[in-house]
Order: C-alpha cells, then structure tokens, then sequence
C-alpha cells in the first residue's frame, strides 16, 4: 500500500515582537478585554512571478475584493487580516512564495459597548490609545497576570438599562452615571451614552462620544447646594436650625438677576428648609455667611475644584474663573462653576461618609489608612437633611424613594451655557 500525502508550501511568516497583552476583569473575574491570536496575510508584490495568474487564483478565493490596483505597485499590502484557518490553508496550496503571513492578536470585547469608555482602545500596534488600555499599556503588555478592575459587570448592565429608559423620556443626547463606595472610592459602574462598540475599533472624532463621566463638565445646578450647606456647617456659620426671615424672590447683581425656580417657596426658611426646598435666593445668603476664601477652600478640600489623578487619562478641568460677590452668589446654587461627574461624586462622598479623604479608582488597590478631612459630626447632620429631600413632600427627590432602602441624594438642573448667559 502506498500512501501519500500533499505537502503544503512553506510562505514567508513575520512574527510581531510585541504579540501579547493581558486580559481585563470585573470585580467578579468576568472577562471584559482578552487577545486572541490571529493571522494577517499580505503580499509582497516585488516577489510575485506571475501576477496575471495570482489574481485569478486570488479572485477565486476572495470573489468580492480585487487587488488588481495592489498588485501591480510596488509596496507590501494586505490580502486579508484576521484570515480563517479554510482560507489560509487555500492561500498555502497556490505555493507562492510572495505571500507573507503575520502571527499577531487580535484585542476581543466581550460586552461590546458596555465598558467602551472605560476600557478604552488599542491601535493596530497594539498600543493603548484610550482608557484603562491607555493608562495601564505596560503592565498589560509586560505582566502575564489579568488586570482586574473594580467594575461590576451585572450593575454596569443594570444601570445602562436605566439611562436608556431615562433617553425615551427626556430626548437626551448624552447621559452618564457613576456608582461608587463612598468610603473607599472603589467604582463599581461609571457610563457614558452614547457609547461605542470597542470590537469595531473605530476612529471617533465625534464629540458626542466624549466620556460624559470623567471629561465632560457641566454647570451641574442645585446639586451644589448640598455643598453650600456643608460648607456652613463646616465653618459653622449655620447650623440645619438657623433661621433666614424674609427671603426675597429675586435679587440684582452686577446688573444680572437671580431668581427662585419657584415663587410659591415661603420667605421663612432655616438652613435645612432651604437645602429641602432646593432655594436659590437661601442658598446665596449661607453662603455670603461662608465668604469666598472660605468657600474656595471647602471645595477645594473635597476634590471639586482641584486636580484629581485617575485610572484614565481622559479627565476634564473644572471650570470656575474669577471668584467675586456674584461669582460667590452663583456657585451657591450651581451656576458659574462647571466641574465633571467624577468630581462631583468625590465631593458628595466626603460629605456623606463622616468627612474621610478617598480616591475614586477602577482598580483594587492597597487602601491606606483614612484621613479625615472634614468635621466628623458634618455627615452626621446633612445625610439626614439629603434623605429628608426624598422622603419629605417639600423636598425634591420624591421620585427616587424606594420602600425599604433609605435613600437621600439632591436634585439638580441647569440651563445650557451660551454666548452671554444660558439657553432654555
């Protein structure tokens, strides 16, 4: 019996020096990033004998691609990256020794869109051009061990699903969300919509893909009341029982007026009421109390107003100009002053965790001993006066009461800043 068997031609074959880069995890060791190798095939068109007959054989193997252009110049070119194991094998048997197979990876997403701006992309080089790819490239291209983040896959999911429902109600164009443990920084969720699917890797050059979370800064509106509040208590030129009589509904400066949302707010408040009802006309009076050096310095220790390290790179600078009377008086309830997402989450941390220092971080990191940077009785006092906003009728934030969950928080809205002032 004789047998026989085909042997198949040997091609040129380019191996990348940097062909590998570790995975990436959730909290739960769920895969958010891994490589996989691939092949990449290419031509040599210097080393081709007969073109005429290579473009037939190529025109059968691939029936939707000409390269007719391609073979005729004088530079490399690729007949197919990330070849199938079949057309590989089809390319081995034509024997011509112009082809050139590169051994490289290929970066896989499992989730697809719903880590896209946290995780970040790689370049055909495999180098991290955004995110955690970006900031941690070494060690995922050096150390043999997964990078495991903090992000819980599961709550990543559940909350996109809220943010898109909450698209079909307002018409938004972009949204974000952070959920992050308070006394230690560890983020569990950060999104931003829209979003991209990382599998594509796509140039974006749209600004709507900016990270709404950790880039973007807004006038984030009555949210900073909280903070005026806080920073009373913390010098403590008020207490949540301190009285302010005759309020008015509107009030003059520097030629620009500032009114309350709504004139139906009694004239009679305490500093807690004030923070309860969301008053902007209060709010300015706390803080004329506070003053400006003080102020500036409150938000400065909590992380809004000063420059904050993070795992990615792509994080926005706050915005506040020159501070003044009226700079004074519009930061107190939120306008004047733009800052990001991630920012303002640091700031309502320290506030509500008993006034300890923490850094908000995706990775699980060696925790340090906790410093305590603000008055420990300050979160005491105002984490009730933020439950009482939802929990109350005069607050504010009725809609995210929950049964059985004491839930507190602030509301806030803004206009949209435009040539001179703001836009409905």
């Amino acid at each position: 019996i004789l047998l026989s068997i085909k042997k198949i031609p040997e091609i040129q074959k380019i191996v990348k020096k940097e062909n590998f880069r570790s995975s990436i995890l959730d909290n739960e060791g769920n895969i958010l990033a891994k490589s996989v190798p691939i092949v990449n095939l290419g031509i040599n068109p210097n080393l081709v004998i007969n073109k005429e007959k290579l473009l037939i054989s190529l025109k059968l193997i691939f029936p939707n691609k000409s390269f007719d252009k391609e073979m005729y110049g004088k530079k490399f070119f690729y007949v197919k990256k990330k070849i199938s194991p079949k057309k590989l094998e089809q390319i081995l048997l034509l024997g011509d020794k112009s082809f050139i197979q590169e051994d490289s990876i290929a970066r896989v997403y499992p989730n697809g869109n719903l880590f896209s701006h946290v995780i970040g992309q790689i370049d055909n080089d495999n180098n991290g051009i955004s995110g955690i790819e970006k900031t941690f490239d070494y060690e995922l291209t050096t150390r043999k061990e997964p990078l495991k983040l903090t992000l819980d896959k599961d709550l990543q999911y559940l909350i996109k699903e809220e943010l898109l429902k909450s698209k079909d109600i307002f018409q938004n164009i972009g949204s974000a969300a952070i959920l992050m443990d308070i006394n230690n920084g560890n983020i569990l969720s950060m999104l931003s919509l829209p979003d991209f699917d990382l599998n594509k890797r796509e140039k974006l050059n749209d600004v709507k893909y900016i990270n709404r979370a950790t880039k973007g800064v807004y006038e984030f509106g009555s949210v900073f009341k909280t903070f005026t509040l806080a920073a009373g208590l913390q010098y403590n030129v008020v207490k949540p029982e301190t009285e302010f009589k005759d309020l008015e509904k509107r009030i003059i400066c520097a030629g620009n007026s500032i009114s309350e949302y709504d004139n139906k707010i009694p004239s009679d408040l305490t500093a807690e009421e004030i923070l309860i009802r969301s008053g902007n006309i209060g709010s300015v009076r706390i803080a004329e109390k506070v003053g400006i050096e003080n102020y500036n310095e409150f938000l400065q220790t909590i992380g809004i107003i000063s420059n904050l390290e993070f795992d990615i790179q792509e994080v926005g600078t706050t915005q506040l100009g020159r501070w003044g009377k009226c700079k004074l008086a519009t930061v107190a309830f939120g306008h004047g002053i733009a800052t990001t997402l991630l920012q303002l989450s640091k700031g309502y941390s320290i506030i509500s965790n008993g006034g300890y220092e923490i850094t908000p971080t995706l990775l699980n990191k060696e925790k340090l001993p906790r410093q305590r940077i603000l008055n420990e009785k300050l979160s005491e006092t105002i984490n009730p006066i933020l439950r009482k906003i939802v929990s109350t009728k005069e607050g504010t934030a009725g809609f995210a009461n929950v049964k059985g969950y004491e839930i507190g928080g602030k509301t806030g809205t803004a206009d949209q800043p435009s040539e001179g002032g703001y836009s409905k």
